[in-house]
């Protein structure tokens, strides 16, 4: 498979296990996970499409459960899902990738979730700079992780390892780049 089939079957997989089950007849389960062969069908491709796109899909953002028969997105849903993630202590320093005509914005108030169920946080300034990127030329924040989780602020950490909090209050972030 080409990488532009790769690509297009990647943000198909993204749309309907992260935002739109319905529109292809998918229902996931609560805790987001759909079976493999009802998503094979739907997308109408095949199972050797679909483990290459989560085995080369570079942010990790599909994961087959213990079985390999279900498959979920790891993080980033804006329906309702419970990942069953566990609360965890973050590293003392996160990064946020973003551009700069939502910087102002941000650094006034903070980071929300926006459509989404959490904020998402890199651990690495690179994988922010590359998370910005998509949308232009990247701003990098730092998040003061250690004083917001002192503050009572809890944190999760998807299978993929993408840092989630509810929000980032403003005086918790520092441009970096």
């Amino acid at each position: 498979m080409n990488e532009k089939e790769t690509i297009r079957i990647s943000k198909r997989l993204a749309r309907h296990l992260r935002h739109d089950p319905a529109a292809i007849g998918l229902t996931l389960s609560p805790d987001g996970w759909a079976p493999v062969e009802q998503l094979l069908r739907a997308l109408k491709i095949t199972r050797e499409q679909l483990d290459e796109v989560v085995e080369t899909n570079n942010k990790r953002r599909f994961a087959f459960d213990e079985t390999g028969t279900r498959i979920r997105a790891s993080q980033g849903h804006s329906i309702d899902v419970d990942l069953g993630l566990a609360d965890a202590v973050p590293p003392d320093v996160l990064y946020h990738g973003t551009v700069a005509k939502f910087l102002d914005a941000i650094l006034r108030e903070g980071l929300r979730p926006m459509n989404r169920h959490a904020v998402h946080l890199s651990a690495t300034v690179d994988t922010a700079r590359v998370v910005g990127a998509r949308r232009g030329k990247p701003v990098i924040l730092r998040v003061d992780a250690a004083r917001l989780a002192a503050a009572g602020h809890a944190f999760q950490v998807s299978a993929n390892g993408v840092w989630l909090t509810a929000a980032v209050p403003p005086e918790y972030l520092y441009r970096v780049g």
